[in-house]
């Protein structure tokens, strides 16, 4: 028989890191290190797949967590409390990819907001809030397919402007409405069919503007007209009084009459 053959064991990472107690403590310090890199919110529950995904999901939240993994290429917000999305809110998430902020209760977007994330954001969903507007400035460098739907939209020409720059998801596009509108015949009807139809709501604003100016423009010269009018009045008027006046004066002729009659006498 010959020499006997050495057996190799395949061990797995944790029954690598029990086999001896230096390994064990460098196996210990490097799992604190990949903590201290990658923290994860107290509220969230962070994984990796192909990246950092952290959810955030029904948790009550009524703000973005601060101290979100800088790795973070998924973002899951949804079914929360947040009613307000700050300037820089994710300027440190570099790399994430997918941000679903639907079913909360955001009203306004700062124009700052995605600033940091907007030239590699690839999905952003906004569905199912109380957004009525949102300034255009906020998606600006925005590439990312958005979903707008199921949103209380005031159709006007500030939002006619915004979606003009951005990518709608095909899916929902047609459930992007109009909650209300600067004509009320809009008002229940999808955003983009109305547009499609030729409808301009920059035109309304121009007209609106333009009436605006119209009106003012014929209140101050009704001003100026009834300003003149009163003027001339009351220079009529004071005309009138001192004439009266004058004529209350006894006359020269009247004066010199009663001299002589007053010498007379004498």
């Amino acid at each position: 028989m010959g020499p006997p053959q050495p057996r190799w064991q395949a061990l797995s990472p944790s029954s690598f890191c029990v086999s001896t107690s230096p390994v064990r403590t460098l196996c210990l310090v490097a799992a604190l290190m990949v903590v201290m890199v990658t923290p994860c919110p107290k509220s969230c529950h962070c994984s990796e797949r192909n990246g950092m995904v952290v959810q955030c999901v029904s948790r009550s939240l009524d703000q973005i967590p601060p101290d979100l993994p800088e790795d973070t290429v998924t973002l899951l917000l949804s079914s929360n409390r947040i009613s307000h999305i700050p300037n820089q809110a994710f300027k440190d998430l570099r790399r994430l990819k997918e941000l679903d902020l639907s079913h909360n209760h955001i009203e306004s977007i700062d124009a700052g907001a995605f600033l940091g994330v907007s030239e590699g954001l690839r999905s952003l969903d906004l569905s199912n809030n109380q957004l009525r507007s949102v300034p255009k400035e906020a998606f600006t460098k925005l590439s990312a397919r958005i979903r707008l739907s199921n949103n209380p939209w005031h159709c006007e020409c500030a939002l006619q402007e915004v979606l003009r720059e951005l990518r709608l998801d095909p899916e929902t596009v047609n459930e992007v409405s109009c909650h209300t509108s600067v004509q009320d015949e809009y008002a229940g009807r999808p955003v983009i069919q109305v547009l499609d139809s030729g409808i301009n709501f920059c035109n309304f604003h121009h007209k609106t503007t333009d009436v605006a100016m119209f009106v003012t423009m014929f209140c101050w010269f009704a001003m100026v007209i009834a300003y003149v009018i009163y003027y001339v009045r009351h220079n009529q008027e004071d005309a009138r009084r001192h004439m009266e006046y004058l004529k209350s004066l006894p006359s020269s002729s009247q004066t010199s009459k009663d001299f002589d009659t007053a010498s007379t006498v004498l």
